[in-house]
């Protein structure tokens, strides 16, 4: 079957601690991204770096209604037994998260693209979208040619992360022209395919996205 669901409201629970196999301990909490626009409600989520504006991106086919909804990140401040403490905490994105609605969750489902079937998946396994440049996000698919300047090395997706090299984000893009925003943010570890998790209240309402970037306790 399929990889599981993290408990995901433990990451998004600040004060939770854990320890991992190699003895670093973690104290989460949660970061504010701001409000992410969905003029058309379908999402996508990439590396913004290297998929941003080569229409290449598709939207999940879980939908929402059209509005603005919170972004927020799960953040894990590490320390390391055998290291003395550092002048500047160790932080890492664990899980960043839109919320369409202030409800629990009672059920998780991978977000998938078009012709994705879980029912294809091996044990363990799962869809998730690629990342080369350490840095994950959310936008709306109507946007996904609203930030040409975004693309490389410049503008202001760049600038946001290049302010301060211990800036983990996440960080909120507004184009002037259109007001398309897109919320990026580190992507935990760094390099690697992540998925994003879609939950449902009991009734089947769809309550957030979470794209989970497998920093803390992982599911038994």
């Amino acid at each position: 079957m399929p990889m599981p669901a993290r408990d995901f409201t433990w990451l998004f629970t600040p004060g939770n601690t854990f320890t991992d196999e190699s003895g670093t301990s973690g104290v989460m909490s949660v970061m504010d991204g701001g409000e992410l626009w969905l003029p058309t409600g379908r999402l996508i989520a990439c590396d913004p770096f290297i998929s941003l504006g080569h229409g290449e991106n598709e939207p999940f086919t879980a939908t929402v209604a059209p509005g603005r909804y919170r972004v927020e990140a799960a953040v894990a401040t590490l320390t390391r037994p055998d290291e003395p403490p550092a002048a500047r905490p160790h932080r890492r994105i664990a899980a960043a998260r839109l919320v369409i609605r202030d409800e629990p969750a009672a059920t998780w489902e991978l977000a998938l693209l078009p012709g994705q079937d879980p029912a294809g998946l091996a044990e363990d396994e799962f869809y998730g979208y690629g990342v080369d440049a350490g840095t994950g996000c959310f936008y709306d698919a109507s946007a996904d040619d609203a930030f040409p300047e975004c693309e490389g090395d410049e503008g202001p997706l760049w600038d946001a992360f290049d302010q301060d090299s211990w800036d983990i984000g996440p960080h909120l893009v507004t184009e002037p022209g259109s007001g398309h925003t897109l919320i990026a943010f580190t992507s935990g570890w760094g390099d690697g395919v992540y998925p994003t998790w879609v939950g449902r209240t009991a009734s089947g309402e769809i309550t957030c996205f979470v794209t989970d970037f497998f920093v803390g306790p992982v599911p038994d």
